[in-house]
């Protein structure tokens, strides 16, 4: 069992009186996280000005403390650095640390480990956190005895095993003797408030003496820019609309280009564009006559006061259901129907698959349902991200998207996606969304121009692989680029055909193999086009090629299986050394998945 470390009660006495308090604690709530940051800093640059304080701390050896995320989009990652800099602006030795490149020996030298690290899919670790991952939860996980440690988890509840690999970090710290310092904190989509509590709370409970802690370090923390971001997006124009697909095809795509002038916006080939969306008219006019409330009735949400109809329609989400919501409205409606389903895992994820709240408070009414209740119930509606397809030296003060609206009707109803529907389909030319950008650090070009790459993609997963040639095309890279490109038909859904065709005759697309499912009777994938190409997929691998994989979380799973059996063939390994090598590539930071 490890013990639980409680934070130290660090004031003996008030030091406000009860007005002040009041005050301060009535500003601090309607701040928001960077707000905040830049109060504090604000007055720790006070406490420095007044001279009956001491400017500086006696020196004193630093409290070393490690900041380990495992993270497949980058969130995580920036997180990490984020708990990182505020540490070391305590006067810790702080680093953030990758899990990819994080070794057995120095685990065993890190006596205070703080754990960011997100989940994937059904409860996978991030490729970059496997390693790690399989090291602390396997038979051979090291003694840690004397290890403090604390754990963030990211997730999204909408996925039935939320938080998972954060839990299983927590859980095999623990069996690795290793002393929990504070309990695990479940982040979900709104991660801000959540994550910045949790940093203070955590480094509040080292006592030991640390270097450098003065106030200057405090200010610096709190005057770093601050970009944009969901709380603070930027307002991008829709420059232009274009469709990808022909008349015919069973699906539409789009191509968008926003604009980015005067935003100060810096993002890499491989980033990702987050929208801030609103829901869908129809869907918050729906819901407000079934609740039969008042729409312009107010209520307090976590960032301000706004009408109902203003909460449903931008700042909270109602297409989805997540387990907590459920679990919640299960009691306001006294339901012992959805009490039954929240205690069956199984049950509930199924029951919850194509509804959204409507369903939810149409199949289950409640009685006496207040606006405020209600807005208490729900999660921020949170952002939605999509791949970059340009690169910032091909168009600069410009960001590309490829988007395909998602529409389908379920249960007498058409269903709609959020972002996808208005931006394609509510917002006019000249328009403005509001955006962010979100690094994907791991899902970059090689550092190397003269590395080859292999880029395979299916329908909108070829948007960021527009962006990496571009970005080669603008450098001049000598190194070798072949696509994979899988859709339905060619005829109707050759996204960005002539752009791929020109590459090619131009000679900066070295190979070009499509697979169009639907052009034949047997359905033909990436997958099958890797394996028939697997000789030269494996010689290309051989030589150093680094591997793009960008799609569904089924393609990149096929395409995984796909790789190790080309490599099992082509190299003649056994299946358990076909894995090993393609584990590999990803240790090495060769292999990179964007799938969702």
């Amino acid at each position: 069992m490890s013990t639980v470390v409680e934070m130290p009660q660090r004031i003996s006495a008030p030091l406000l009186n009860e007005r002040q308090f009041q005050d301060l604690r009535r500003l601090a709530d309607a701040l928001n996280p960077e707000q905040l940051l830049w109060a504090s800093g604000y007055l720790a640059g006070l406490q420095g000005s007044t001279s009956a304080l001491p400017a500086t701390q006696p020196a004193t050896e630093s409290v070393r403390l490690a900041v380990l995320y495992g993270s497949q989009t980058g969130t995580a990652a920036a997180l990490a650095e984020r708990v990182a800099r505020r540490a070391s602006a305590l006067g810790f030795a702080a680093e953030a640390l990758d899990m990819r490149s994080y070794r057995r020996a120095r685990l065993r030298e890190d006596r205070n480990l703080l754990v960011v690290v997100s989940t994937q899919g059904d409860g996978e670790p991030p490729d970059s956190a496997q390693e790690l991952h399989a090291l602390l939860t396997g038979p051979r996980a090291p003694d840690l005895t004397g290890t403090r440690y604390a754990v963030l988890a990211l997730g999204d509840a909408s996925y039935p095993r939320f938080c998972q690999t954060g839990r299983e970090f927590d859980e095999a710290l623990v069996a690795a003797g290793a002393t929990r310092l504070a309990e695990r904190v479940d982040c979900d989509v709104d991660y801000e408030d959540d994550a910045q509590v949790w940093t203070e709370r955590v480094l509040g409970l080292f006592d030991e003496p640390r270097s450098g802690a003065s106030t200057v370090s405090a200010v610096s923390a709190a005057t770093e820019p601050v970009s944009w971001t969901r709380h603070r997006p930027f307002a991008a124009p829709l420059l232009e609309r274009l469709p990808l697909t022909a008349e015919g095809s069973t699906r539409r795509v789009w191509h968008l280009e926003l604009d980015l002038a005067g935003s100060g916006i810096d993002f890499a080939a491989g980033d990702c564009l987050s929208i801030v969306p609103s829901n869908p008219p129809e869907l918050v006019d729906s819901l407000v006559t079934r609740l039969g409330l008042n729409g312009d009735a107010t209520i307090a949400t976590r960032h301000g006061e706004c009408s109902l109809a203003e909460a449903l329609a931008s700042r909270y989400e109602i297409s989805r259901l997540t387990r907590p919501l459920v679990e919640r409205y299960a009691e306001l409606a006294d339901s012992d129907a959805l009490r039954g389903l929240a205690r069956d895992g199984e049950a509930l994820t199924a029951w919850m698959t194509g509804r959204d709240v409507l369903d939810l408070i149409h199949e289950h009414p409640a009685q006496d349902l207040s606006a405020q209740d209600f807005g208490d119930l729900l999660r921020v509606l949170p952002a939605r991200r999509y791949s970059i397809a340009s690169s910032p030296l091909a168009y600069p003060d410009e960001a590309h998207l490829t988007v395909a609206p998602v529409r389908w009707e379920s249960r007498g109803r058409v269903r709609l996606g959020v972002a996808s529907t208005l931006l394609v389909e509510r917002l006019a030319e000249g328009g403005e969304v509001p955006v962010f950008i979100e690094g994907h650090a791991a899902f970059r070009l090689p550092e190397d121009p003269a590395r080859p790459i292999i880029l395979i993609g299916a329908g909108t997963g070829v948007a960021p692989y527009r962006a990496f040639l571009q970005e080669r095309e603008a450098l001049g890279a000598q190194g070798r680029n072949w696509l994979f490109f899988g859709d339905r038909n060619r005829r109707t859904d050759f996204l960005y055909q002539r752009e791929w065709l020109h590459w090619l005759e131009g000679g900066l697309l070295t190979r070009l193999d499509v697979a169009f499912s639907r052009d034949q009777p047997r359905k033909v994938y990436v997958q099958d086009r890797l394996r028939e190409r697997g000789a030269e997929v494996y010689a290309w691998l051989e030589e150093g090629a680094a591997i793009y994989v960008c799609g569904s979380e089924r393609l990149g799973h096929d395409v995984h299986r796909a790789l190790i059996d080309l490599v099992g063939a082509a190299g003649g390994l056994t299946a358990e050394r076909a894995e090993g090598y393609v584990e590999d590539l990803k240790h090495t930071g060769r292999y990179h998945r964007d799938v969702y």
